[in-house]
């Protein structure tokens, strides 16, 4: 382990010692943890405000932190029921959301929890971590590792890589939320946003997908032509998969964001085949973010690429299933400019 390299940021309540670490090129500088794979900061030379919210103090994200910055794993989105049948057996895991469905793979998952560093340089840092059989109710065991590495011309890459020892489930995706104006003192809004994908996955009241994949005309889900996300009268509350492939693939576009006030772009260039917008509309954390900015409903959003949420339950769904001997690997990069 490369812990060595960090510097210590907290403790966790079983007494587990988080650090910090940081990289930094491409204009680019990211602060790491190895709690969760958390992206806590992130920031772009010559913009004066992070561009991620995130805490200050660890004990935020033990306690409040609606992933913020995490890797969300074994199985990202949600799964109805929190049950699934793979190779004949049926699984159950554990029904966080609701008390009913399976939320980013479980209470347990991979955001609450520490990660070993074995690799730290001075753009790029490596996690890794071990999934025993059984935890939070997935079959077999699987490796994960997880690289963040800052490149030019300002991009963030994230790298996801894993085996498993028998036939599984995996669904991996990075949950930063986004604010490109100010740091998430005021919403995102009035961002300009655009998603290059023709359909979406409608979802019912319990944010499960119905099944049907919709095409967005004529909905609040269109994209395709960059539009602010701020809705008349009511806001709509974006949560929602794009459906932008039916497999996984070479790397493709799944959207592209602008700050309405500061003019920083973000494009998000991705191998999976969906993408989750979700706007931030349930963002209430109780503890300050970062240089003690009280963020609110809508100070940042995010776009987790990442496999269709209920894939498992839906064979005609891009599949999650990862076989032994299989290498999964998924890759995800942030490309910010600002003019």
């Amino acid at each position: 382990m490369f812990m060595r390299d960090g510097e210590l940021f907290g403790t966790t309540q079983a007494g587990e010692a988080i650090r910090r670490f940081t990289i930094r090129g491409g204009g680019l500088s990211a602060n790491v943890l190895n709690w969760g794979a958390v992206i806590q900061d992130l920031r772009l030379a010559g913009h004066n405000a992070p561009l991620v919210l995130g805490y200050d103090r660890f004990e935020a994200y033990e306690n409040n932190s609606f992933y913020f910055g995490a890797v969300v794993g074994r199985f990202a989105n949600r799964i109805h029921d929190g049950r699934f049948t793979l190779a004949g057996q049926r699984h159950q895991i554990d029904r966080n959301f609701l008390g009913k469905h399976a939320l980013h793979g479980g209470s347990g998952g991979y955001a609450a929890r520490a990660w070993e560093v074995s690799l730290h340089g001075r753009d790029f840092v490596t996690l890794s971590l071990h999934d025993a059989a059984g935890t939070m109710g997935f079959p077999g065991a699987l490796d994960v590792t997880c690289t963040y590495r800052l490149k030019i011309p300002g991009t963030l890459s994230v790298e996801f890589t894993a085996k498993a020892d028998e036939a599984t489930v995996c669904n991996l995706t990075q949950h930063s939320y986004f604010n490109l104006d100010d740091g998430g003192a005021g919403d995102v809004l009035d961002h300009r946003l655009m998603i290059p994908a023709g359909a979406y996955l409608p979802v019912d009241d319990e944010m499960i997908p119905t099944g049907v994949v919709q095409p967005v005309d004529g909905t609040p889900l269109d994209f395709r032509q960059a539009r602010q996300m701020r809705s008349e009268g009511e806001q709509f509350v974006y949560d929602h998969n794009f459906c932008l492939a039916s497999t996984r693939g070479p790397m493709r576009q799944a959207a592209w964001v602008q700050g309405a006030a500061s003019g920083v772009e973000m494009e998000v260039w991705t191998s999976e085949p969906g993408v989750q917008l979700y706007g931030g509309g349930y963002i209430t954390p109780s503890a300050p973010g970062l240089g003690g900015l009280g963020y609110r409903r809508f100070s940042g959003l995010c776009l987790e690429t990442q496999v269709w949420p209920d894939a498992p339950n839906r064979s005609y769904f891009p599949s999650a299933t990862l076989l032994p001997g299989e290498n999964y690997h998924h890759v995800t990069e942030y490309r910010f400019r600002l003019d």
